[in-house]
């Protein structure tokens, strides 16, 4: 049996209000199906370019965030190419895009995880 799962729409509003606590700009660009949509995080440094993250589950049930993009920042343009490509898979997907200079998730490690 799996252990119960938080509802996309409940994860995006927690991680708003994660991101307003710590004072980073975030905005929900891509509403998702509300129960089950998959997250996805386009972080936008501000110059350098952008980084998307997926949540996924680990092996041992664990949530974990994972680059879509690779370890450096990517052209917005390559950075919409992954979530659309990720959306014609799945058209439920949420997409949350947060403004921070260093790149930070501020999501990562946060108690609703």
């Amino acid at each position: 049996m799996s252990a119960p799962r938080l509802k996309s729409k409940l994860l995006v509003q927690a991680g708003l209000r994660q991101c307003m606590a710590l004072g980073i700009m975030a905005t929900v660009v891509r509403s998702g199906d509300d129960d089950a949509g998959a997250v996805y995080l386009k972080i936008n440094r501000l110059g350098p370019g952008f980084t998307i993250l997926a949540l996924a589950r680990e092996m041992d049930g664990s949530l974990a965030w994972l680059s879509r993009t690779g370890d450096a920042p990517v052209p917005e343009k390559e950075a919409d190419a992954v979530l659309e490509r990720e959306r014609r898979i799945d058209p439920d997907i949420w997409v949350l895009e947060i403004e921070d200079r260093e790149g930070r998730n501020p999501l990562e490690g946060a108690l609703f995880l």
